[in-house]
């Protein structure tokens, strides 16, 4: 099949990948579909009282492949850099026995990529690399900055040991002609259990994986008002207005916290309504908990001085100023059991941030806000593997162009590339069957 026609084979793939839950119509390509160009958008959005709304189209060729026969695990953090590069870092050990023939010589393919990887804009791999040996290196990564001087920071999630070589037979036992792991490891995405916690510090290191400092230690972790140790840190990103590192943390303890980049200090933490964490066991899934579940899996700061933060067994955003102090909260996805709704967060590139992106990766879609008015306008992609579906699909960053990027992981194990293409009038998405909505619901904001 030529280029030209797996374009066509794609285009259509996608159509069908965006209806995801949606009453399906023939599938078309976007050209063929397009309204009649009657009125400029904005004139037709004004007419029927219609909104504007970013369009996304996924990019099925994007990254291109990787060399050397490596293969992604569980893919669980995303970050795009000042230039627009895009950084990814994975779990080498995610890979099964039958996905690492490659590293333990028992076929031609394949073995597990260096747990960092950087890509430019076209999707070529431009750099990468893995466990720099002579400090603390994470059971289970989690998490990606990219801060202003180009400096990597990592999170990391696990309660255990890390395990042998990614690959190698000694992850593995034989059993007949074929392998199992030697022991089932704590699932890394499960809620943190008691006792010591190894994953209880963030790395960073330069841009070609110089390790230039840390914060806290391996096992290290007293809690949630600890203010030496974090305790499963799930993202991690840079305060606009005061250069702070701001933390999600995250699967162990209760808590956001904040630290000088340069001192690696503390400056300060809260829980839940700004309230003082605690490390009380509090049932999940209660949208009005006086605490944080686990994991407190995204802090993602805004423009205009707030802090939006992810509580995502309990199924809501909490939202604050930079000092800790509580606004307001609102829901996804209320009925959701397992992992929780809301995942991670993005902004739109615009002034305001007007757009808001919430991964959610239980039900496997994208809910596209107004970040004013916090009403869900529409939501896209739908559980799936084809182009422009998703699998657990895990964090997200926006590049200078508006281009979206979102990671994958448990067997979803990928990195995608959403294209910006433009803003149109939100029936005309509709219309296409690219994105679902939810007749512009009002989450519960309190």
């Amino acid at each position: 099949m030529n280029r030209k026609m797996m374009d066509k084979v794609s285009t259509i793939a996608l159509v069908a990948a965006f209806g995801a839950g949606v009453t399906p119509l023939v599938a078309q390509t976007p050209a063929a579909k397009a309204p009649a160009a009657k009125a400029p958008a904005k004139a037709m959005a004004a007419k029927s009282g219609d909104i504007m709304v970013p369009k996304f189209e996924a990019d099925p060729y994007w990254p291109k492949p990787l060399p050397n026969g490596w293969v992604l695990g569980m893919t669980i953090g995303v970050a795009v850099d000042p230039k627009d590069n895009v950084w990814i870092v994975h779990r080498p050990a995610a890979l099964d026995a039958k996905e690492s023939y490659g590293k333990r010589g028992e076929g031609v393919c394949c073995s597990a990529a260096p747990d960092v990887l950087e890509f430019d804009k076209l999707g070529n791999l431009i750099r990468h690399w893995g466990k720099d040996p002579g400090h603390d290196w994470p059971a289970s990564n989690h998490g990606i900055l990219i801060d202003k001087d180009g400096n990597v920071w990592l999170g990391a999630n696990a309660n255990r040991a890390p395990s042998a070589d990614p690959g190698s037979k000694q992850q593995y036992e034989s059993v007949g002609s074929g392998y199992k792991t030697l022991a089932a490891p704590v699932d890394p995405e499960a809620p943190a259990g008691s006792g010591a916690y190894h994953d209880s510090f963030v790395l960073k290191f330069s841009p070609d994986g110089k390790f230039l400092g840390e914060i806290g230690k391996a096992y290290g972790s007293k809690g949630s008002l600890d203010k030496d140790n974090v305790r499963g840190v799930a993202q991690l990103r840079i305060i606009p207005s005061t250069g702070e590192l701001l933390l999600a943390d995250g699967y162990g303890n209760h808590r956001v916290s904040l630290w000088d980049t340069k001192t690696m200090k503390m400056t300060r933490m809260w829980g839940a309504y700004g309230k003082a964490p605690t490390d009380l066991n509090i049932p999940y899934f209660n949208t009005e908990s006086p605490q944080f579940g686990n994991p407190v899996h995204c802090a993602q700061p805004s423009n205009d001085g707030l802090i939006y933060v992810c509580d995502r067994e309990n199924n809501r955003v909490q939202i604050f100023k930079v000092d800790g102090t509580y606004l307001k909260q609102f829901t996804v996805e209320t009925m959701t059991r397992g992992d929780g709704a809301p995942w991670e967060i993005a902004f739109s590139k615009d002034a305001k941030q007007k757009f808001m992106f919430v991964n959610d990766g239980a039900n496997n879609r994208i809910h596209v806000y107004d970040r004013e008015s916090l009403k869900e306008l529409y939501w896209f992609g739908g559980g799936g593997r084809q182009p422009g579906q998703f699998y657990a699909v895990h964090s997200i960053d926006v590049d200078s162009h508006g281009d979206l990027f979102t990671t994958e992981t448990y067997h979803g194990q990928r990195v995608q590339k959403w294209v910006f293409k433009g803003m149109v009038p939100l029936s005309q998405l509709l219309k296409e069957h690219f994105v679902g909505n939810t007749e512009y619901a009002v989450p519960n904001v309190e």
